[in-house]
């Protein structure tokens, strides 16, 4: 059995922007700050992870017209955690292991819905993978700007990395 979190891995969360303003909105990079996942193979279900949807933190924004400051992170910080997630938990369970490939089940937003996805090991015993998965599926509008013209992208990738 092992067990993950900040500690000794990564939980990040990508978003990208659309829409006829999108110029002045940027690409986002959040770092998850609290969870824990567990995985045994011996187990079921083999993997498990619980995050707290108040713990995404901006790492980083790509594009956009000027560059964020923290005023503007702690912003989209409040936005995500009050609008988008409401301070709902975050859960996934597997259902099915077949080789790489992880099968279960994500809460997000009061929703649970299936998600599938690889999860890589290499010789050193780390670990990655990553799903993409939409937003509206779980009940989601993606977050929207200037009258509908910034858009934050429906599909949201997430991706697990351990040190």
């Amino acid at each position: 059995m092992r067990t993950f979190g900040p500690e000794n891995a990564t939980l990040t969360v990508r978003t990208k922007r659309t829409g006829a303003a999108a110029k002045a909105g940027h690409d986002l990079l959040f770092e998850v700050t609290s969870w824990s996942a567990t995985l045994d193979q011996d187990a079921d279900p083999a993997l498990t992870l619980t995050a707290d949807s108040g713990s995404l933190r901006v790492l980083e924004g790509s594009g956009g017209i000027q560059a964020l400051g923290d005023d503007d992170k702690a912003g989209i910080e409040q936005t995500i955690e009050e609008e988008v997630l409401m301070g709902t938990p975050i859960e996934f369970r597997s259902t099915a292991v077949e080789g790489r490939r992880l099968e279960g089940e994500l809460e997000l937003a009061g929703q649970r819905h299936p998600i599938s996805f690889e999860l890589a090991g290499d010789e050193d015993g780390r670990l990655t993978g990553s799903a993409t998965f939409k937003q509206s599926d779980w009940g989601m509008k993606p977050y929207s700007a200037l009258f509908g013209t910034l858009k934050v992208v429906d599909e949201v990738e997430v991706a697990f990395e351990t040190r």
